[in-house]
Parts: C-alpha cells; structure tokens; sequence
C-alpha cells in the first residue's frame, strides 16, 4: 500500500499540539502523545508525526522511529473493523494460518491492508490470552474463540450490515 500525502487543516495541528501540550511537551511523553494521536486520528501518518517532532522538539526521525518500532502504532488508516487474527502457539497449531487464509481470501486483502470499502482492515497479533478458545479472531473489542475457515462468512457478515 503506498503512502499518501495528506494535508492537516488547521484545527488538527491545533489537536496535536493541544495534545502534545497535556505531557507538558516532555520527550518522555513521546509514547503518550502518540498513543493519545493515534486514538484522535486512528493512525499516525507522516504529516502527523511531523507536527509532533516540532511541537516537542524531537528529531522527526526519532518520532519515526518509535512509531516503526511499536506494533500497536500504525502508520496506514484501519479499516472501521480492525480484525486480528491470533498466530501465537497455540492458536498456530489449531489452524490460525488457514483461517488468516479465509480473511485474506474473502476480503481480497493481505496483513497490513484495508478493504477498498475501509470496513476491513486485517492484522495479525501473537496471544490474546485465550489459548483455550484457539484459534482466536478479535474484530475491534470483540473476540470469536475457535475460529474455523468456515466461520470467516458468518463473522465478515456480521459487520456487513
């Protein structure tokens, strides 16, 4: 997926340095101030984390840095329905890979990309702390335990609506 520039308006430079401003624009903050953006803009685009470096006086490629170095950060938008398929141990060996297959597959997108309708946006994530239910799928805040290739229809349809 290639990157896009995007222009900010006005009052989102004002939201960034609002927020920036709140860690009192302390380096130490720069994981707080991301976080914090992240959840504002949904992810952190170049231009963003740009605003960032000025505003707390970091150099862009630090702010850069971090974001690459967290998994949580995301430099591409997500799609409405962030789906996580599960690949840790567990949830590998009870057919993680062949139900990721069935997202890819339905959604007609790889791990990293966003549907052309930007409903779906499909990651992976190593334990969710249900090893139990493997192989898990989370949809947002919502986790599907035991997920078979044959559910992915049913869980897609559910957000179709």
């Amino acid at each position: 997926m290639s990157s896009v520039k995007i222009e900010l308006r006005q009052d989102q430079v004002d939201k960034i340095h609002s927020i920036c401003d709140s860690f009192g624009n302390q380096e130490g903050e720069l994981i707080n101030v991301l976080h914090k953006s992240q959840g504002t803009f949904g992810y952190l685009p170049a231009e963003v984390q740009e605003v960032i470096s000025e505003k707390m006086e970091i150099p862009a490629a630090k702010v850069y840095g971090v974001v690459t170095f967290y998994s949580f950060f995301t430099m591409i938008p997500k799609g409405k329905y962030p789906i996580s398929i599960c690949t840790g141990t567990a949830c590998y060996v009870r057919g993680a890979e062949t139900v990721l297959n069935e997202f890819k597959k339905q959604l007609k997108i790889e791990v990293g990309e966003t549907d052309v309708n930007g409903l779906f946006s499909l990651s992976c994530l190593r334990c969710v702390g249900a090893c139990g239910l493997a192989p898990v799928v989370q949809v947002g805040d919502k986790t599907y335990g035991r997920v078979a290739p044959d559910d992915v229809g049913e869980i897609i349809g559910e957000y179709m609506q």
